[in-house]
């Protein structure tokens, strides 16, 4: 069901391109942080990750017909399957990318069988009582992050908070369709002046460490073979088999949990749109967009990509729904991937303050859940979509905590509860839900 909600669906006739651009370097600051912390997790190039996030958000683009504001970043369910595969060791992180190329064919070859079934077969399992509290579980689960990070210093993270939610209320004009680079340029400035002023000691807090940051070189060009399967291709590296295939099942495994969360993601945008992304373009056009974005990401030495919530927050704040600010920040960020200055200024930026505006992104995908519920008219009266909710909350909040683990696998919270929750709504008598007819693939 569609339902058109008030915002700009046509950025550079409503807006112009001065604005457009604007809104697309916001979009990339959005991303940024849980972007590079990926490749700094496992080991991977921070130039090759954001380079393959921008190439991935294209092809999504172009894929989904130009239809759908999403934009891929580095994904976080596959933290441990490098962990299993590599676990530091840089030689076996080529094993790695191998397995993230695999996953992606994964998406590609459950792409085909929506097409050949239908996705109103396939969606009967996703009704709004279990895709509303698996969306607001994407909220809730990333908030811990945005806590955590903002906890280095608070007086950082309530000023962003502040400026964020000042702009969106009271600005007029372009600031308020971009109130997180507001939130993060204006409480970065305090930071500065603070850190100058203190000597970066006030009361004991780290504000902004400009020590950190070295202009030189200023463009680079990323190491795309480095951690790539092609290495075993070009010879640069012998293949051993054992390896490989560990890597790929392992990988395997977890694109099918992390399909789960393609869906919710897709819904989650889908809702804050006010459009049916499931019929059109459709899931067999996402996953292809996931998918092949992946195995190219994993192709170039990259971590497997994911629809990025963080921007989705974005979205809903702004109103600003059309795609094409996506591909103006996916260009962006292609170019940022070869100027390591600007990667260089990005370390400048205290977590503190990133973890301020996640906190304010995280909450508003969680009232999006809120809102799917109370827009398709979930019935908490009826007993069977309490326990269906109830399961999915209780398990995604507690296997987050306590990851299920399966021999060489790891579930986390996300995933088993979109498990769950999508078993135990096959197996309730009772449904009280219908599709509509135009769920098509």
């Amino acid at each position: 069901m569609e339902k058109k909600v008030e915002g700009i669906y046509d950025g550079f006739k409503e807006l112009g391109t001065g604005k457009m651009l604007v809104l697309g370097f916001q979009h990339v600051f959005a991303m940024f942080g849980a972007t590079v912390l990926v490749p700094l997790l496992t080991g991977l190039s921070v130039s090759v990750t954001l380079f393959c996030a921008g190439i991935g958000t294209l092809w999504f683009f172009f894929i989904t017909k130009r239809k759908i504001p999403v934009f891929l970043g580095s994904s976080f369910a596959f933290l441990g399957a490098f962990a299993s595969i590599a676990n530091g060791d840089i030689n076996l992180l080529p094993y790695a990318t191998l397995g993230v190329v695999c996953a992606g064919l994964i998406y590609v070859i459950l792409a085909a069988l929506f097409a050949i079934f239908g996705a109103k077969k396939v969606m009967k399992l996703f009704p709004p009582v279990v895709t509303g509290p698996i969306i607001i579980l994407i909220g809730l689960i990333l908030a811990g992050t945005g806590v955590s990070s903002a906890s280095a210093n608070w007086i950082l993270a309530i000023i962003a908070i502040a400026i964020i939610i000042c702009v969106n209320l009271f600005a007029k004009g372009m600031l308020k369709i971009i109130p997180i680079l507001c939130g993060i340029l204006g409480s970065y400035i305090i930071g500065v002046v603070i850190s100058l002023l203190s000597n970066n000691s006030l009361f004991g807090l780290p504000w902004v460490d400009l020590s950190t940051f070295q202009p030189l070189p200023i463009v680079s060009v990323p190491p795309f073979v480095d951690y790539s399967p092609l290495r075993f291709v070009f010879g640069l590296q012998s293949f051993d088999a054992a390896i490989a295939s560990n890597a790929i099942v392992t990988f395997v495994v977890v694109a099918l949990a992390a399909m789960v969360e393609h869906i919710g993601d897709i819904c989650a945008i889908g809702a804050t749109c006010g459009k049916n992304f499931i019929a059109d373009p459709g899931l067999t056009r996402t996953l292809l967009g996931d998918g092949i974005g992946t195995s190219l990401a994993g192709l170039f030495g990259g971590p497997a990509n994911t629809t990025y919530s963080e921007n989705t927050g974005v979205v809903a704040l702004t109103k600003v729904y059309d795609p094409k600010v996506m591909c103006i920040a996916a260009i962006m960020t292609i170019i940022l991937s070869f100027l390591s200055i600007f990667d260089s200024f990005i370390n400048t930026i205290p977590w503190s303050i990133i973890g301020g505006v996640s906190m304010v992104l995280y909450g508003m995908i969680s009232a999006t859940g809120v809102r799917t519920i109370m827009e398709n008219r979930v019935d908490y009266t009826n007993l069977r979509n309490v326990l269906i909710t109830a399961l999915i909350l209780v398990c995604g909040l507690g296997f987050n905590a306590n990851p299920l683990v399966i021999g060489r696998i790891q579930l986390g919270g996300l995933a088993v509860a979109a498990i769950v929750g999508i078993v135990v709504n096959a197996i309730l008598p009772g449904k009280d839900y219908e599709f509509a007819e135009n769920i098509e693939a």
